[in-house]
């Protein structure tokens, strides 16, 4: 099934209520707590990840054509 066809099954109310929900303001929950905020600034990140991090969202920025979301 191709995504123009996978599209056109999609009801107009379905496809109104992602828009409306694509904006919502989105917020957390809850805030986090004293635990998740100290295991976060104890966390250190692989700097290679980082680096293959910052690359992909970098290409992702720059794609054209099939496969890039608008």
């Amino acid at each position: 099934m191709s995504p123009d066809e996978a599209h056109e099954k999609l009801s107009d109310e379905t496809h109104a209520a992602d828009r409306r929900d694509a904006r919502k303001e989105h917020v957390a929950d809850r805030p986090p707590t004293e635990q998740e905020e100290r295991a976060a600034e104890d966390h250190d990140v692989d700097p290679d990840a980082a680096r293959a991090y910052r690359e992909q969202a970098e290409r992702g920025a720059r794609t054209r054509g099939e496969g890039r979301i608008p």
